[in-house]
């Protein structure tokens, strides 16, 4: 059996690390933060592991996957866990790399937030520019997600629709609301569910809001074309197709 390493044990790190040991898996993690069984502070102890799942923060991936260039021999599979995919493919590493992000998690942050079974059911997408990984494609599938492929620059265009944005409009819904006192006392159920996405955790919002403001910009600019498409078209026909359409995703 693979030995795996995993390095970062926040929500997505530990999740990974909770639910492959919990599967039987050889598993490995280098954490500053944690300390346990079978967790390390030094990347030397990864040299014989033959798959790497890198879960720190956006800002600080590339410095740890140029470190373990000097660690990881040419046949270990890495792949990084980022919500953003086009800047970590702009090297080619010296080992087999891989890059990815489940479409998984919560409002929560931290390893005493993660548990196995986050991904069940979640999708995880890969944007194999350097090469593919049938490994890798297996464990994902072993933790209960549902591989996608796809390029580095629609991931990151798709991330900004259905995930960044959704966090900023969160974010911005409640700030706007904090200006009317008695919004916020009378809110219940549907403005909390708005904003559960405003809980975000705050190095991983920042990376993401600063990183791909772009993506993030034309996705309001479609969104804002929808509303008035909305408010001025056959409403509760658009309505009636938009509930039809959602039943089938989720």
């Amino acid at each position: 059996m693979t030995k795996i390493g995993v390095i970062g044990l926040g929500l997505i790190g530990g999740s990974i690390f909770k639910d492959l040991k919990a599967r039987g898996y050889d598993v490995i993690a280098v954490s500053k933060s944690q300390d346990g069984e079978n967790i390390f502070k030094s990347y030397e102890v990864l040299k014989d592991c033959g798959l790497v799942f890198v879960c720190t923060a956006m800002n600080k991936t590339l410095a740890v996957l140029d470190e373990l260039e000097n660690v990881l021999c040419p046949e270990t599979v890495v792949t990084d866990v980022c919500s953003l995919k086009e800047f970590v493919c702009r090297k080619k590493r010296p080992y087999r790399f891989v890059p990815s992000h489940p479409m998984a998690g919560t409002e929560h942050k931290g390893f005493e937030n993660s548990f196995a079974g986050l991904f069940k059911g979640a999708k995880w997408v890969l944007t194999p520019c350097f090469g593919e990984s049938t490994e890798l494609v297996d464990i994902i599938k072993k933790l209960g997600a549902k591989p996608v492929i796809t390029t580095p620059q629609k991931h990151d265009e798709a991330a900004a629709m259905i995930s960044h944005m959704p966090m900023l409009l969160a974010q911005a819904l409640f700030l706007a609301a904090s200006e009317n006192p008695l919004a916020l006392e009378i809110a219940s159920s549907g403005f909390r569910d708005m904003t559960r996405l405003a809980l975000s955790n705050e190095e991983m919002a920042c990376d993401m809001v600063s990183m791909n403001h772009k993506n993030i910009e034309n996705s309001i600019l479609k969104l804002y074309k929808a509303v008035g498409e909305l408010t001025s078209g056959n409403y509760p026909e658009m309505i009636a197709k938009i509930k039809l359409e959602r039943a089938k995703m989720f």
